[in-house]
Parts: C-alpha cells; sequence; structure tokens
C-alpha cells in the first residue's frame, strides 16, 4: 500500500473513532431505554472500523 493510501485510511480511521464518541455522549446523555443501547452498539461498532483502520495503515 502507498502512503497516500495509507494517509487516508489513518483519517478515515480516526474520523470513526471521533463519530464513535460523539454517538456514545450523545446516548450516554440525551436518550434512554432501548434506544440508549442500540447507539451505544452502533457506536461500538464504528469504534471496531476506525480500530481496524488504523491497524491496517501501520501495516
Amino acid at each position: 500500500m502507498d502512503a497516500m493510501t495509507k494517509m487516508w485510511v489513518s483519517l478515515f480511521g480516526i474520523g470513526m473513532m471521533a463519530i464513535a464518541a460523539l454517538l456514545i455522549t450523545f446516548a450516554r446523555l440525551k436518550t434512554k431505554g432501548a434506544l440508549k443501547f442500540v447507539l451505544s452498539l452502533i457506536a461500538f461498532f464504528i469504534l471496531i472500523i476506525g480500530f481496524i483502520c488504523g491497524l491496517i495503515s501501520i501495516i
């Protein structure tokens, strides 16, 4: 993988992690019940995708 592709993959991973952090903050402060669980689950999967993109950009 060339350097520019690694840069874009890492920026995408950072962006996904930021979105996950904002989503989990929103879910914990503004929602209750099942919606809170669903948003937290979505944020967790987005965080995992960001983590995988970060690992791919290192390799």
